[in-house]
């Protein structure tokens, strides 16, 4: 580039040579020029823009001169004008002074560009011309290629060249939007503004790209030398419109015309470089018209207002003078918004409302990210309806990336108030579906900013409050970022229901105006929490675990949905934050009441439910303490505008404690000292108000279970510090008592919790070891005075209660033993004066063999508690070579203990005489399972090699028993997909009662239909939804089985063999079991690499493949698609690979072999069964098995190939079946046949041979570029053939030769199928009879989608000359000419030849 010369003299930019005098300069152009030179200039520079003086012209000409040759030098300018502080004066004066508004602010700087960075190379030309295939000949685009090329001055250098010589000028912009394309063709002068030959002349660019392999364009280059030019050839046209605008060149010359001409032929092109370039180029050029549009307009109400001021004027001399010389202006002005107008017309039309629908979203994304752009830089024209539906039209685009671009096309729209009547229209047309939006679309960047623009419509067109209502649910969205999007909305509507309130009190207090807040805040949670509970099909009770059944209700109802429940819990964990706090941290900074927890905690003190008169006896009490007793009354009245409802009071109490615990947080990153003083302060508050909480909602199980999770947020120092040791013992007292009376999970949870956080308190390490024996005493008393006077606990009758008290003790043992060490209470029996715990607990499992679902609860806390003990002991073993005596006593008792659980374990999961209810099996299952991991031999070392405790008490699970586990496991599966079919059986008889009922509106009025339509589709959502919540629990509960059952098989407990019985249900159910199944492939995988047993490997798979399928043929499953999905996956164990797909490990192909052909025996026999049987339907199944043995071909060479065909065709005789070679029944087996003749055969392919054929043929055109993207993936297969086409047929076309190659990877092309499909399809051509998607000249969208259904038959044709892979495109040509087609049946005798004769070169 010339730019990188360092004389004078050298060539121009433009390669014309410099003139010594300027032929044209207007103020406002050596305005705008220091004003608008680029942002890296400035960025690079700042200092010269500061400290050099504007005298310093000639420093200022060296440099340029240096670095860049400029179309102006300041001494020329200086020659014809004023020195550099004249035009400044004279700006004002000059007619269009007020025509200074442009996008960017006023600058002032040099026209250097950026210095390169250090270390980094200087712009070379050439180099970068060798690395992109794109020629430097373009001054131009190599002015935007140059990072330290100034923009502004090679804008102003075209417009200077265009002044000159107009042809050359227009002919190099041109060939700068070519360039753009990475096309390397040129159009001369006259090319460009013959308007008649674009068409023309883009075909045969198109022809000549079509020749390139893979054609490089930068807009979507991943090159770094293309890094920056999408921002610097937008800042470019930017700069050249405004400069243009200011020259007057804009309207005078035929620049726009021409690149209008040409962009809009080039963006209908089928070509995506081209259509994606001049796309870009027309959106920023029009997008630099809106800038000059406004300006333009501004400067029209400018001049109107100053003609007014002079007409207002008395008539003089001067005064006519103004006034005509305004009228001049306003004529001048006119003239250029009618050809603005025309401009900014015909970009839209002629490209934008064409490529906003294009196949490729990244077109579709640009369009409507300009058109948000010009939304807001041009509002008086496109501020419209008419250009505001393409944005409505576009929200619901498929394209995620799209539909952001058009949320944020209208996130500044309703801020420009003048405009807002404009946007009625649009606003209620298309409010619903951003709704829909907001709650529900796949993105989360979408729905946050779809929230942000409700917010802006709430402003102008207030929501329904249904809407409203949709919109603050968001609130407990799972999402952080949507709850803080929603929280602005959430903030008005509060701030609205707490404003109506004030205005109906008389002279409120501002402790009033704080509690209506905290009243009405607690009342919009509650509502909300409500809908959502309804969505949810939900209530508060079942939320915590709670049994909330009534005294008649059946045990099968709730109850054991309430139990099940629990089993939830105590997998996830109650510690996992509510909804409620989730709002508080969202609110938080957008509503200041919610972190005042002082006022909070104030007001739950207070006793809401109590009359005026009662209040005050019951609270003055406290109030004793207070200097002036007057004013207690004022204090602890309870005004009936804010006492709060018991569901209000529960949700203000987690209100506060999130807020405390929000509270703390920020004050840890503080200052310091900060984080202790607000924790005392807080402590303080509570020491006083903890008791009274304690008392007041000790009998409500979902208000003390947040009242215990307070402790845990106070200093528990501060009490020693106050010398209030009795106010501790005090609140253990109390955390004891919640713990020893409620038997909700969630509230012994957070007991649990509070006592693990007293436990830590190393201060007040004394009374917490006398309460928490405390807590061990209560608990032993308790469990003898529920069992006190029974023998045989084994067999005796419980009532009710007191299966219910023991269920809760069960429940509270488990608890504590989970956190503290419990063992040696268990075993006290006070030197045998009473049954120790482990006895009666025993006793207690030993009833799980009755089989009462009352007691289910019960025995699986009981048998938790076993399990926890058998941890613990095991936890107190030593490794000692020489162990005491007594070592060797908790050994053998250990050792008794685990033999004793495992009996009854075995018994209760897997035993055939037991009535275990189901949750007992479940619960024993997991801790058989988990046991024996515990003890698997493999673990009895630790990595030094140094044995572990538990060596000498190694478990093995008989194969007895792991096959008894693999059974429990496929119950399971069975039970689970039972659920799930019940379900969508609901659901899907619900939905065709819907159908029914659509059906039969339809017939009648549309008056009449509407109504009746509502209340099913109601309904249906109701039904669908009522189930969700039950769905999740089931699904997590099922998970967590097959999670222990794989877990066992990672630790080599159960063999790997038996993960068959998960692999076969592959697809059949929620996608969280189908990754579960993938961990038994990467086992089998480890299998070969580590352990070198391809024997299991091949046994597994048969045995999942068969298991599979027969679900299919049993008529379980629909179709064969979830069993040829397994074959893929399983697939990828006979190559292992490594980083960079290096292959580490792959399985010799006889085993291969070996599933291949047990796979066809077993299948060869049901078929035989169901051809004597005459049973078609089973028949057609078990044929489409072939359709999973494909994937399973890809690995496989071609001799062992020809054996599993030959095995085959043994099997198919055997069978005494008659395939004919035009059934469609038979055709999965010919795909197999075909896929078997391709390996043979793809060892046949001569290379000599393909370079001869691919000469004949390298000068056709290699690929027709697909709209919505490069075909990638075959271009390197394809990129020098003829005819791609029918390759891209293959892949698209639904005939059965693709599948095995998507399955495998390789080309089905060059096998030999039947020819039965040419002569019907063959003679088409493409390019002919299509309907193109868009109303342009050149667009040929559609085409290239289509095409390809076209020539489908000419690769198969080919394949019979001969069948390779490389050629089989090729041949093509060749063949078909002769119009001859073989319909030999048997064309599998040339690749046996063919592999033949490899064997015999080899």
């Amino acid at each position: 580039m010339s730019d990188t010369q360092t004389s004078s003299p050298a060539p121009r930019r433009s390669q014309r040579d410099r003139k010594a005098v300027q032929p044209f300069v207007s103020v406002a152009a050596t305005r705008k020029r220091k004003r608008n030179d680029s942002d890296t200039e400035d960025d690079a520079h700042p200092e010269n823009d500061v400290d050099r003086p504007e005298s310093g012209q000639d420093d200022d000409e060296e440099e340029e001169d240096e670095r860049y040759q400029g179309p102006k030098s300041k001494e020329g300018l200086a020659g014809k004008s004023k020195p550099k502080t004249s035009p400044k004066a004279k700006v004002s004066k000059k007619p269009r002074t007020e025509k200074t508004t442009v996008p960017k602010p006023p600058k002032a700087g040099t026209r250097r560009g950026r210095k390169p960075k250090e270390g980094e190379d200087a712009y070379d030309a050439d180099q970068v011309a060798k690395d992109t295939k794109i020629s430097a000949d373009n001054p131009l685009f190599n002015a935007i290629m140059n990072p330290a090329s100034p923009l502004q001055s090679s804008a102003e250098d075209f417009l200077e060249s265009l002044q000159q010589s107009p042809g050359p000028a227009l002919a190099e912009l041109i060939n700068l939007v070519l360039r753009s394309c990475g096309s390397n063709d040129s159009v001369d002068a006259d090319q460009a503004v013959d308007f008649d030959g674009i068409v023309s002349t883009l075909d045969d660019f198109t022809e000549s790209l079509k020749q390139e392999n893979s054609p490089i364009y930068p807009l979507t280059s991943k090159l770094p030398v293309f890094k920056r030019f999408r921002k610097s050839l937008s800042e470019w046209i930017e700069r050249l419109v405004i400069s243009a605008s200011d020259l007057d060149a804009l309207y005078s010359s035929q620049m726009m015309e021409t690149l209008q001409q040409w962009v809009v032929s080039m963006s209908s092109s089928q070509i995506r470089s081209f259509r994606h370039t001049a796309t870009v180029i027309a959106l920023e050029a029009e997008t630099a018209l809106c800038d000059v549009a406004a300006a333009v307009d501004k400067e029209s109400e400018v001049v109107a207002r100053q003609r007014e001021g002079e007409k207002k004027r008395k008539g003089s001399k001067g005064g006519n003078a103004r006034l005509k010389e305004l009228e001049v202006k306003s004529q001048d002005i006119k003239r250029r918004q009618n050809k603005l107008k025309t401009f900014v017309k015909e970009f839209v039309d002629g490209v934008f409302v064409h490529r906003f629908r294009d196949l490729d979203p990244n077109i579709r994304a640009e369009c409507v990210r300009a058109l948000g752009l010009w939304l807001r830089k041009y509002p008086e024209h496109f501020l419209d309806a008419h250009y505001l539906r393409y944005v409505g039209w576009v929200l619901s685009d498929a394209n995620n990336h799209v539909r952001l671009e058009a949320v944020k096309a209208l996130s500044g729209v309703y801020d420009q108030a003048e405009y807002i009547p404009s946007l009625t229209l649009f606003t209620e047309r298309f409010k619903t579906r951003l709704l829909e939006m907001a709650t529900s679309d796949v993105d989360l960047s979408i729905r946050v900013a779809v929230i942000h623009v409700l917010g802006d419509i709430e402003g102008h067109f207030p929501l329904e409050e249904e809407q409203k209502e949709r919109l603050c649910l968001l609130l407990f969205d799972e999402e952080p970022k949507v709850r803080k999007a929603v929280s602005p909305l959430v903030r008005a509507v509060w701030e609205e229901e707490v404003e109506e309130q004030i205005n109906r009190q008389h002279k409120p207090s501002d402790k009033d105006k704080e509690r209506i807040g905290f009243k009405y805040l607690a009342s919009l949670l509650v509502k909300w929490g409500k809908a959502l509970d309804t969505l949810a099909g939900d209530t508060e009770d079942s939320e915590i675990g709670d049994d909330t059944r009534d005294g008649g209700e059946s045990i099968t109802g709730p109850s054991r949905r309430a139990n099940r429940r629990r089993e939830v819990i105590a997998l996830v964990g109650a510690e996992e934050r509510g909804r409620v706090a989730l709002a508080v941290e969202a609110l938080w900074d957008e509503v200041d009441l919610v972190g005042d927890w002082e006022a909070l905690l104030d007001l739950l003190l207070l006793d809401h439910s109590a009359s005026e008169e009662d209040s005050q006896l019951i609270s003055a009490p406290t109030a004793r303490a207070r200097a002036n007793g007057k004013k207690h009354n004022d204090d602890f009245l309870v005004d009936d505008a804010w006492r709060l409802e018991e569901n209000e009071e529960s949700i203000l109490l987690e209100v506060m404690v999130a807020a405390i615990t929000r509270a703390k947080e920020e004050s840890t990153g503080g200052k310091k000292g900060e984080e202790e003083n607000l924790s005392n302060d807080i402590t303080r508050a509570l020491i006083k108000g903890l008791p009274r909480l304690f008392l007041k909602h000790q009998s409500d199980q979902n208000r003390i279970a947040e009242v215990l999770v307070i402790p845990t947020l106070m200093n528990l120092d501060l009490y020693l510090e106050m010398r209030m040791i009795t106010a501790y013992t005090g609140l253990w007292d109390d955390v004891i008592k919640q713990f020893m009376s409620h038997s909700s999970a969630k509230v012994l949870s957070h007991a649990m919790t509070a006592i693990r956080y007293f436990m830590d308190a190393t201060s007040l390490t004394n009374s917490n070891s006398t309460k928490i024996l405390e807590l061990e005493d209560e608990l032993s008393t308790q469990l003898r005075d529920t069992i006190a006077g029974r023998d045989e606990i084994e067999v005796a009758s419980f009532s009710e209660d007191e299966v219910l008290a023991l269920s809760a003790w069960c429940t509270r043992l488990a608890i504590l033993s989970g956190t503290r060490n419990m063992s040696s209470w268990i075993e006290e029996d006070e030197g045998g004066k009473q049954s120790s715990a482990w006895d009666i607990i025993n006793a207690l499992v030993e009833r799980g063999r009755l089989g009462y679902k009352e007691e289910e609860l019960m025995i699986e806390q009981a048998l938790h508690v076993l399990m926890l003990h058998i941890l613990w002991k095991t936890k107190g073993l030593t490794a000692e070579a020489d162990p005491t005596p007594e070592d060797i006593r908790d050994k053998e008792a250990l050792k008794e203990q685990r033999e004793c659980l495992l009996e009854k374990l075995i018994e209760y999961a897997i035993g055939t005489q037991s009535n275990t209810v189901e949750g007992v099996k479940r619960a024993a299952f997991k801790h058989l399972v988990d046991l024996h991991v515990l003890f698997s031999s493999t673990n009895t070392f630790s990595p030094d090699g140094d044995p572990l405790p538990i060596a000498s008490l190694a478990l093995n699970l008989d194969d007895e028993v792991q096959y008894r586990c693999a059974g429990y496991i496929q119950a399971e599966i069975e039970r689970y997909a039972d659920f799930l079919d019940d379900n969508a059986g609901d659901n899907n008889s619900q939905k065709s009662n819907n159908d029914g009922s659509e059906e039969e509106e339809d017939e009648v009025a549309e008056s009449s239909s509407k109504p009746s339509k509502a209340h099913p589709k109601k309904t249906k959502r109701q039904a669908a939804d009522l189930n969700s919540r039950d769905l999740l629990e089931r699904e997590y509960l099922f998970i967590d089985v097959i999670s222990t059952f794989l877990r066992a098989i990672r630790a080599g407990t159960i063999h790997v063999q038996h993960g068959a019985v998960i692999l076969a249900h592959y697809g059949r159910l929620e996608m969280a079991f189908d990754t579960c199944s993938k961990v038994i492939v990467d086992v089998l995988r480890d299998e070969i690499v580590m352990k070198d047993s391809p024997e299991t490997l091949v046994t597994t798979l048969t045995q999942a493949l068969q298991e599979a399928y027969t679900l299919v043929l049993d008529g379980v499953v629909h179709d064969e698609s979830n069993a040829v999905q397994l074959a893929k996956i399983v697939s990828s164990c006979f190559i292992v690979r490594g980083s960079q797909l290096v292959i580490l490990r792959r399985l010799p192909t006889q085993y291969i072999l070996q599933i291949q052909t047990n796979l066809l025996s077993w299948i060869g026999k049901r078929i035989a069964a169901y051809e004597n049987n005459k049973n078609k339907k089973s028949l057609k199944s078990a044929i489409t098995f072939f359709k999973v043995l494909v994937p399973l071909l890809g690995a496989l060479q071609s001799r062992d190939a020809l054996k599993v065909k030959a095995h085959m065709d043994q099997v198919l005789a055997e069978a005494k079946v008659e395939i004919s070679p035009s059934s469609k029944l038979w055709e999965p087996q010919r795909v197999y046949e075909k896929r078997l003749t391709a390996i043979m055969s793809k060892d046949n392919a001569q290379g000599p041979k393909v370079k001869r054929t691919r000469k004949k043929v390298g000068q056709a055109a290699s690929t027709e570029e697909d709209t919505e993207g490069e075909r990638t993936q075959d271009e390197t297969a394809a990129q020098v053939h003829p005819r791609p086409k029918p390759r891209r047929v293959t892949r698209a076309n639904p005939d059965v030769p693709e599948e095995g190659a998507d399955a495998s990877g390789n080309e089905l092309g060059p096998v030999t199928p039947k020819a039965r499909l040419g002569p019907t399809r063959r003679q088409k051509t493409p390019q002919t009879d299509i309907e193109e998607r868009d109303d342009s000249p050149l667009l040929s969208v559609t085409p290239s989608e289509e095409q390809p259904d076209i020539d489908v038959t000419l690769t198969p044709r080919s394949s019979l000359k001969r069948p390779r892979d490389d050629d089989g495109d090729e041949n093509n040509e060749t063949n078909a000419p002769n119009g001859m087609v073989d319909v030999d049946p048997e064309p599998a005798g040339i690749p046996d030849i063919q592999v033949r004769r490899k064997r015999i070169r080899h």
